[in-house]
């Protein structure tokens, strides 16, 4: 095995793909030679995105994602496999926040986040899985080599760790975590590796303008190292985590915080 990593000939769906980490996901994976799926709710976004991917010689295949929707993560998943073939790597990435007190959540907010980060990413995840058991089932009969396939939940350092004022946006992490390490062990003898990524605080398009806000450049002057994290930041780690040189980590649930938690 080489030490340099190639997903050429591997697909790669990335859901939550048309902004902020989604959409350096999908470049990185694209980068690296894998065909990408770029899923999302905003189409005309991801369609922008595919062909500045096409532009730099990569491959990529849009397909409309509601996560909140059963049916369409059924639609989703089996569309990107007849458009773009087999997922071998699923991104779990999408997510929403709320900013509010425990005391003013309301039965809609909270079903607004758990819906999509909690939920959501359990179904997608579910859809996929479903399909690469399959595969498996199907390479064991045959007497054939076993596909290499990877989970990679996006979570966040507030699933470890309680942030004040996003009290269900932490829950809803902290119940990714717990999904992802299930996942990891249920499906591991498929050849299914599942893992997480948790990141910190990420500067984005998303949540740009709050850093510049009083209260963003207090929270940004706790941080042990003052600054916040660029999107390529993570690339490494999930060019590893999706790569068959992690095929002996499993279950893992990864800080990319710069020391924060």
């Amino acid at each position: 095995m080489g030490l340099s990593i190639n997903l050429e000939g591997k697909v790669a769906m990335v859901t939550g793909a048309s902004s902020g980490l989604g959409m350096r996901f999908a470049q990185v994976l694209s980068m690296a030679g894998a065909k990408v799926v770029l899923a999302s709710r905003r189409t005309e976004r991801l369609k922008e995105l595919r062909a500045s991917i096409e532009a730099e010689g990569g491959s990529a295949h849009v397909v409309r994602l509601d996560v909140t929707d059963y049916d369409s993560i059924r639609s989703a998943v089996a569309h990107a496999e007849t458009e773009a073939g087999a997922i071998d790597i699923l991104v779990n990435n999408s997510g929403v926040s709320t900013t509010q007190k425990l005391t003013d959540v309301t039965p809609e907010d909270f079903d607004f986040v758990f819906d999509t980060n909690t939920r959501g990413a359990f179904f997608v995840a579910q859809e996929v899985a479903k399909r690469m058991i399959a595969r498996a089932k199907g390479a064991e009969r045959n007497g054939t080599p076993l596909p290499q396939s990877r989970i990679v939940n996006i979570a966040s350092v507030a699933g470890i760790k309680v942030l004040s004022q996003i009290g269900i946006y932490c829950m809803s992490k902290a119940a990714v975590v717990h999904m992802t390490k299930s996942m990891a062990c249920e499906w591991a003898r498929h050849g299914i590796n599942v893992n997480a990524i948790c990141p910190g605080y990420i500067d984005t398009e998303i949540n740009h303008r709050h850093w510049d806000t009083d209260a963003g450049q207090k929270l940004i002057q706790m941080l042990p190292r003052k600054r916040l994290g660029k999107p390529e930041d993570l690339d490494g780690l999930l060019l590893l985590l999706a790569s068959d040189q992690s095929q002996f980590i499993n279950g893992a649930v990864i800080t990319a915080d710069d020391g924060m938690v």
